[in-house]
């Protein structure tokens, strides 16, 4: 039961006080000493009582929280194995997109290379194509040209062989009237031959007559001197003439066949020289047409032999520079590969990103308020005077590179308002944040006090207890959490009056 109200104790101070009036000083000392040790047995079975009475307190509060500890626990579990299975659930979908993005990424990829190696095909295609071309139209203008100088040498062959022909007809014509012209003049010198021969033969044959004559004459004289010697001498000359002629018969046979012989070739000779003549003036013609010719050809094959070589030069430069293009070319593709390549991989990673984006904004559009759904841009903080300085300074030049740079991004603007906006409410969650973290300790420390102050252990007992209240005041200090205008308020925990009682009751 509870201690006796104060009402009642008041009256009996006041009677007490009338007895210590009557007694003696004895009686006061013995009555004071009999009062003060019934409020000590009073004050002890008080103690006792609240002993008592806060121990089965705390042995039901023990018996609701660990049931309520167990009912927590219990819907706490649901609760996780709920969280956890829609957190399962999503990583499950988040994993299921992210291996589709990263097969269509691949396909994608794999397309991509299968289109890059069909392009290096048909880029190397083409370049063969092309090359082949050049070869082509190289090997066509060799061909036409070798044709040209070919269809060139035919007609200036055939040009020479006409003014040979030509000639050596002209100079047949030439023969064939000296010919004429030599037998005229022979037949002339054998008429005139002929007829000096019979002057000749008939003065020979008067002188021979003459001549006979006289030596008949002298023969006739002598020969009465000299017929005995000359018949001596006939006898050996006949003798010696027979000898002579048995023994130069055949020589002199083989003199006069030698002879005829010697005549026929000394008449071949004659006019094998002659004909000699005639071939050797020809030949010098000829010779010398010739050398004329060949300083000529000698000359246009030193030209052409000059321009082949200019030619050949002239091929193994544009050789040369083909190759070297080739080369540029090559480089140029290989790094327009490159780019292209980074440039899709850029392209790729700026598509992943503009989807993470995008995934971010419906996610966040669905956290955003009326406000921000009505306004999604906020106002501007500036002035009417600084939106004007503004307006001026963007109708300016820029003078700066970074000024010019800041001009293309300028359509930007309103995006990086709303981006500055998100950052100041995030910096204002996070310090909400840290505030209800503090907040969250304070409470945490506050329970454990409690719970603590409930507990009956000897440790708990001997240090200082937040339950016992006395005069209103408290033995332990709680700081109340600082309030920040600027942050909004925590959450209170609020403790029903009926839910205690219902708690009490079981």
């Amino acid at each position: 039961k509870m201690p006796p109200k104060g009402k009642k104790g008041k009256g009996k101070k006041k009677k007490g006080s009338g007895k210590l009036a009557k007694m003696t000083e004895e009686e006061r000392m013995l009555y004071l000493e009999q009062q003060r040790l019934a409020e000590e047995e009073f004050r002890k079975q008080r103690e006792d009582f609240l002993s008592a009475y806060l121990q089965g307190k705390i042995g039901h509060e023990e018996k609701f929280s660990k049931l309520n500890q167990y009912k927590l626990n219990h819907q706490w579990r649901n609760i996780m194995r709920e969280v956890k299975s829609k957190e399962l659930k999503r990583d499950i979908e988040i994993l299921s997109q992210t291996f589709e993005r990263v097969v269509d990424r691949k396909e994608s990829v794999l397309k991509s290379l299968v289109k890059d190696i069909e392009e290096a095909d048909d880029q190397l295609s083409l370049a063969v194509r092309a090359h082949l071309q050049n070869v082509d139209r190289l090997i066509d203008i060799q061909n036409r040209r070798v044709s040209k100088l070919t269809s060139e040498y035919h007609a200036e062959k055939e040009i020479i062989r006409e003014e040979f022909d030509s000639e050596e007809a002209y100079v047949s014509e030439q023969q064939d009237r000296d010919m004429k012209d030599l037998q005229d003049v022979l037949y002339g010198l054998e008429e005139s031959f002929m007829e000096k021969e019979v002057d000749a033969r008939a003065e020979f044959q008067s002188m021979r007559d003459e001549i006979k004559n006289k030596n008949n004459e002298e023969k006739h004289s002598l020969r009465i001197l000299l017929e005995g010697k000359v018949d001596d001498y006939w006898n050996q000359f006949n003798d010696a003439k027979k000898a002579y002629n048995e023994a130069t018969r055949d020589k002199k046979a083989m003199f006069e066949d030698y002879k005829q012989r010697d005549e026929r070739s000394s008449n071949e000779i004659e006019r094998q020289m002659r004909m000699l003549q005639k071939i050797n003036s020809q030949i010098a013609a000829v010779k010398q047409k010739m050398a004329l010719n060949s300083r000529t050809y000698d000359e246009r094959n030193r030209m052409l032999k000059e321009e082949r070589e200019k030619m050949m030069l002239h091929f193994q430069q544009l050789k040369a520079q083909m190759n070297k293009i080739r080369e540029l070319q090559r480089e140029k593709l290989t790094k327009m590969t490159l780019e292209s390549n980074g440039a899709l991989k850029e392209l790729r990673r700026q598509g992943d990103k503009a989807d993470r984006i995008l995934k971010l904004a419906e996610m966040c559009r669905k956290l955003e308020t009326e406000e921000e759904k009505v306004l999604p841009f906020p106002a501007t903080s500036l002035t009417p005077e600084e939106m004007e300085d503004v307006a001026v300074a963007l109708k300016e030049e820029p003078n700066e590179p970074l000024a010019a740079a800041m001009r293309r991004y300028q359509n930007l603007e309103e995006f990086w308002r709303r981006f500055n906006k998100v950052m100041l409410d995030k910096l204002a969650l996070d310090k909400e944040k840290s505030v209800l973290m503090s907040e969250n300790m304070q409470l945490r420390s506050l329970l454990k006090q409690y719970l603590d102050g409930v507990s009956v252990n000897d440790e708990i007992l001997s240090s200082v207890n937040p339950l016992i209240v006395v005069n209103g005041r408290s033995n332990v200090n709680l700081k109340p959490p600082m309030q920040d205008p600027r942050v909004r308020p925590a959450a209170t925990v609020t403790v029903e009056a009926s839910l205690e009682v219902r708690s009490k009751r079981l």
